[in-house]
This record gives C-alpha cells, structure tokens and sequence, in this order.
C-alpha cells in the first residue's frame, strides 16, 4: 500500500508517467527513514534533509510537512510496520524530452514502506578502484536518484568478495562507502571525512557528531589502513568494519556496540 501523491493505493495500481523525469533522467532525491515501535525515527530531520535538497534541485514542494508526516504514519498503519523501513521518493515529475526542467513543474512523491531491517553483522569492505564521489559537484551533498555511482562501487564490492567500498573522492581522500557514512578511531579519537570531502550529510552522521564529539578531517587511505577501528553508518543502521581489504579489525565490533549504547539506541 505504496502513498502516491496524496492517496494510498494498492501497489500494482502505482502508476508513474513513463515521462516522469525521476525514472528517465534520475532528476529527484529520496530519503531512507527506520521504522521503529511503529513510528518514524527522526522523521523532521529527514524532512528537513529533503526541502534542502529540493531547494538546491530547484522542486518545488507538492507537500508540507505536515501532509508528508501524516502520510508516513499512514504507510506504516496499511503495512502494519513495527520495525522496518519508509523509502520517500520526489522527482520534479513528468516532463518534455530533454535535459531543461519544464517552468512549472508537478512533482511526484511516492512513500513506500518495508518491514524488517538490514543486517546489523560486521561488513567486509574494499576501497574503490573504479569510480569515486565527485566533492565539487553539489549533488554529493543530496540524496539524488542518480545513485549510479554507489551502484558501480557496490558492484565492484561484490566482485571482490566484500560487502561494500569505500569511494574516494577526486582528489583520492576518503568520502564515504557506498551507503553509509564512515567514522575511523585512530590513537583512540573518533574521526570522519567532512562533507566537504564528498561525504552526504547523513542524519545518524549528525546525531553521532553533535553527541560524540567527533572530529572532522579529510581521511587518506592510509589512515584507515592505521584506524584501531572502522564504523558505518546510516539511517537504519551502526556497522562494525570487521575487514578492511586484507586487514581484520576485531575492536570494530564492541566499538559498535559502544557507539549504539552511547547514542541510546540499542535497537539499532
């Protein structure tokens, strides 16, 4: 029971124009929200998170946030979600051929709602060797629907025998993984690349910075190869690295389970 600009609708009756440019060009933004005790965690973030990046994109807002809270609630109520996930999709919408967006756009916003959660285990990651994050462009700061680039470095992962890659971005300084954000403990600091450096400004990035103290730094591979240990995160989600190429990094694991207890989310 997908929400589909304004109504709940049985998901084989979704319909997206065949010229809707989120499907065509990869013109929107989304946002991944956890599902807990049946609520939306840190829903207002996301919205916030979302309205940025629509104002960078030049979309307009179909929906306040009111409606939009209004709708989650209601995805969660059809699907019966206790634990799981929300996936709030927005692109400008249907469109001319062509690259220019029309002047007045209708957007599409479509909310689809997932039970069950991601793994929680240790992740095996590689670093990236085919493609990287571009620092420059503003488009490393929002969720955009072009993820193609994460798509390409989660292939590689999985052609190397690991769980996800850590991308690099144009000047060969750590950005991020392919879904997550990444925090290394080096001579027992936590630090992270900035947003500057090409990393998204991930919500559980925020709450683990303002409640941590955590240091922003630009990150060479090298010293990740140093950390003491390695940690991802995301929306749904606080990883352990427990291998970083060929090298194993046990403490990741109860630093993991430290970092949850810290943030008072043991669900997590």
């Amino acid at each position: 029971m997908p929400w589909l600009n304004g109504r709940l609708l049985a998901a084989a009756a979704a319909r997206i124009d065949p010229a809707d440019r989120g499907f065509t060009l990869g013109d929107g933004l989304f946002e991944t929200i956890r599902v807990r005790d049946g609520a939306a965690v840190w829903l207002d973030r996301h919205l916030a998170r979302l309205a940025e990046g629509s104002a960078a994109l030049g979309i307009p807002a179909r929906f306040g946030d009111a409606a939009l809270a209004e709708a989650c609630a209601a995805v969660i109520a059809a699907e019966a979600i206790e634990a799981g996930v929300l996936r709030l999709t927005v692109s400008r919408g249907a469109g001319p051929r062509g690259v220019l967006p029309p002047a007045a756009p209708s957007p599409t916003v479509l909310i689809a709602g997932h039970a069950g959660l991601p793994p929680q285990s240790p992740v095996a990651l590689v670093v990236a060797r085919g493609t990287c994050r571009n620092q420059a462009s503003p488009l490393s700061r929002v969720k955009s629907l072009n993820y193609l680039d994460a798509v390409l470095a989660r292939r590689e992962a999985a052609e190397r025998g690991a769980d996800d890659a850590v991308m690099l971005n144009t000047a060969g300084r750590v950005a991020e993984t392919s879904i997550a954000n990444l925090f290394a403990r080096i001579d027992g600091a936590w630090v992270t690349p900035p947003v500057a450096e090409g990393a998204l400004p991930g919500i559980m990035r925020a709450e683990v910075l303002a409640r941590l103290g955590v240091a922003e730094r630009p990150l060479a591979v090298a010293d990740l190869q140093q950390a003491e240990a390695l940690l991802l995160t995301n929306a749904l989600s606080i990883r352990a690295v427990g291998q970083l190429e060929d090298r194993a990094l046990p403490a990741g694991v109860e630093a993991a389970i430290g970092l949850r207890r810290e943030l008072g989310l043991p669900a997590l």
